[in-house]
């Protein structure tokens, strides 16, 4: 059984969250609190395996408790709020703080929002509780410096579109992939190969998320848009709420952002833009699935393996849910497992050995 403890200042999303929370066989509201110094005396005698938070409150906002938290006892927590809309900062600080996932709650409508999405925060809070959070420090909330004006945009690169054997680089990943994918974007050389990402992530959040990246890393990493050339130094992410396929165009690679029906329960999928990198890049592709719940992902894996690209999952150590790469290492997709801190130092000699 899964124990929560639901912190929000409106008293019909307690209640409402409550019930369908309670719905559910495997997990139950053991405490709500109407804001964080009403959780933080609970606490004392009631320790949840999971914490549902919101941001705006009164008295102590959401990322303040979830900063001294996570500083202090660090508990799985997802972030249920209008704000996440807002301010995409507040996304992002969550994410800093240690928050495992972010759900995006309407200004209105917010009971029917709960019980029509029922099956959604329930599978977030069986991630959440599978999760291996830390303790933040100071060093995890240091963010490095951009260290020179390259990242802002793609080196350029003579001919790039000449040789027809320019190697592509795909990732997958869901939850904990935001701050696993800064560790692995972050390694990488401004020559590298082109790379597209897919990371579920709701709509609206993805423009800030590759801002956010672009600014600390040293390739240039934007929001995929439709028809976007993929380029050495460059890094795409799929926009929440569509899907990215990988296309080609003689020896030009790019990419198709389209919407259509959910695809192993998301859009973005991992899967789709794994098919479809197994069409049109097969054996100059290099495929990566990192942490993350379900098996979105796993089958498009064992189709780019199968096309002769070179596949690697992060192993499960390193994995906040070691959920994507096992079902892709089960089906014999994945040619290498290795720890997320070694994954571009990989991605980078194989591209050099194609």
């Amino acid at each position: 059984m899964i124990d929560v403890m639901i912190i929000d200042d409106s008293a019909v999303v307690r209640r409402t969250m409550t019930e369908v929370l309670s719905s559910q066989a495997d997990i139950q509201v053991v405490a709500t609190a109407s804001d964080p110094y009403d959780a933080a005396e609970k606490l004392k005698s009631c320790v949840p395996d999971v914490i549902v938070l919101d941001i705006e409150m009164p008295r102590m906002d959401g990322l303040t408790f979830l900063k001294k938290l996570m500083s202090q006892h660090p508990i799985p927590v997802i972030i249920c709020s209008s704000k996440a809309e807002d301010g995409s900062n507040n996304v992002f600080q969550a994410m800093q703080f240690g928050a495992v996932d972010i759900i995006q709650k309407p200004k209105i409508g917010t009971r029917d929002f709960i019980e029509e999405s029922g099956v959604m925060i329930s599978d977030a809070i069986r991630a959440a509780n599978m999760s291996k959070v830390k303790k933040i420090t100071a060093a995890n909330l240091t963010v490095a410096p951009k260290l020179t004006a390259d990242v802002i945009m793609p080196m350029p690169v003579p001919n790039v579109f000449i040789e027809t054997t320019e190697s592509v680089v795909v990732v997958g990943a869901s939850t904990g992939g935001t701050e696993a994918l800064k560790v692995f974007l972050e390694q990488l050389p401004i020559d590298c190969p082109g790379v597209v990402v897919v990371q579920h992530m709701p709509e609206h959040f993805t423009a800030a998320f590759a801002s956010r990246l672009d600014s600390t890393c040293e390739v240039s990493v934007k929001e995929a848009q439709d028809n976007d050339s993929v380029l050495r130094g460059r890094v795409l992410i799929a926009p929440g709420n569509k899907h990215v396929l990988l296309k080609r165009a003689g020896a030009r690679y790019f990419v198709e952002v389209k919407t259509g029906p959910l695809v192993s329960r998301h859009r973005p999928s991992v899967d789709v833009l794994f098919r479809s990198t197994a069409r049109y890049a097969g054996k100059n592709a290099i495929g990566v699935i990192m942490t993350g719940m379900g098996d979105d992902g796993s089958h498009g894996m064992l189709e780019m393996k199968n096309a002769g690209a070179f596949t690697i999952a992060q192993n499960e150590e390193t994995c906040v849910v070691f959920g994507m790469p096992k079902e892709a290492i089960k089906l014999g997709a994945v040619d290498k497992i290795v720890p997320l801190e070694e994954i571009a130092d990989l991605v980078i000699k194989k591209s050099k050995a194609r």
